[in-house]
């Protein structure tokens, strides 16, 4: 128990020290104007790094998987879905891409539904009702990103343009207002989850057994895709896609900490992806000068250790 304290400590200072070099590194423009600016883009990092990693850990528990995501269900093509249809019938001038409250609001309420009728008509009590649920979940993802890529055949050039940069995460133009939606949507649903803890600590120890102790399994799982479903819908509507920052935060967790909580798991998960993405975000500035960003930077890396991962279950199995 020390030991996981100390290696918290020890995340939680290379945390600190990336906010304060991100926020205080070679600030040009006068320090009263660029200081509240990047404080707005680190809370913003800061919700995306914690709502990712906190879902991801639940999501995995559930699955009895820590190679599957939430994004697994189709919920990042579910935005990109929402974001074209936009573009392609209403354009860039529209009031929906213009105002980035009402933008933002409707690719939430559309994620989080798509996530409840998925979960409404495939969820039932049989002997493995999650796993028809990620299959449904996966064909779907596929069927979006198909359909996603025909209607930006049809769209214009320059609207094509302005498209992809909401496809792609990016915390250069976040919105203080929608720092703090965000801020109040995530609070509720952590003092939601942390409710949860200990039945996910007894379901990491499988279906049966987490039943005969007492934990009524169907109901909890449900619970957390819903809030899974929530965290991921507002991080992704915030800053854009992800995809592979909750495999990596998640899995480092696993290998770091030597426990089964999941308060301890997902604090680590979280502080590491607070790492990952403002020292990303810091790298992206100072040293690659804007040429890249950091959700290029993260699905490469994240690409790579998929890969890995998927290679050390295959000679484990």
């Amino acid at each position: 128990m020390r030991k996981n304290s100390t290696k918290l400590l020890i995340l939680f200072g290379l945390a600190i020290v990336c906010i304060l070099l991100f926020s205080f590194y070679n600030i040009q423009g006068g320090f009263s104007y660029a200081f509240p600016r990047r404080l707005i883009r680190v809370c913003a990092m800061v919700i995306t790094g914690i709502a990712i990693a906190y879902s991801t850990i639940m999501f995995q528990t559930i699955t009895q998987n820590r190679i599957l995501t939430p994004s697994i269900m189709g919920i990042d093509s579910m935005y990109e879905v929402v974001q074209t249809i936009i573009f392609f019938s209403l354009g860039a001038s529209s009031i929906f891409v213009v105002n980035r409250y009402l933008n933002f609001g409707v690719a939430i309420i559309v994620m989080v539904a798509f996530a409840l009728i998925l979960y409404r008509f495939l969820f039932r009590a049989d002997k493995h009702p999650i796993y028809l649920l990620l299959l449904v979940g996966m064909i779907l993802g596929v069927l979006l990103g198909n359909f996603v890529n025909f209607l930006q055949v049809l769209i214009d050039p320059i609207e094509y343009i302005s498209l992809q940069n909401k496809l792609f995460a990016s915390f250069t133009n976040v919105k203080s207002e929608l720092v703090y939606i965000c801020i109040v949507i995530l609070g509720i649903a952590f003092i939601y989850g942390s409710r949860l803890m200990r039945e996910l600590d007894v379901m990491s120890l499988g279906r049966e057994t987490a039943i005969n102790l007492g934990v009524n399994y169907d109901k909890i799982v449900l619970k957390v895709l819903v809030l899974s479903s929530i965290l991921i819908a507002t991080s992704t509507a915030l800053v854009g896609p992800v995809t592979f920052l909750g495999l990596i935060v998640s899995n480092l967790a696993y290998q770091f900490m030597v426990t089964y909580k999941h308060s301890v798991l997902i604090t680590a998960a979280s502080l590491i992806s607070i790492i990952a993405l403002v020292g990303g975000q810091f790298l992206v500035l100072h040293v690659f000068n804007l040429n890249t960003t950091i959700s290029v930077i993260i699905n490469f890396v994240g690409g790579i250790y998929f890969i890995y991962l998927l290679l050390k279950e295959s000679r484990s199995a």
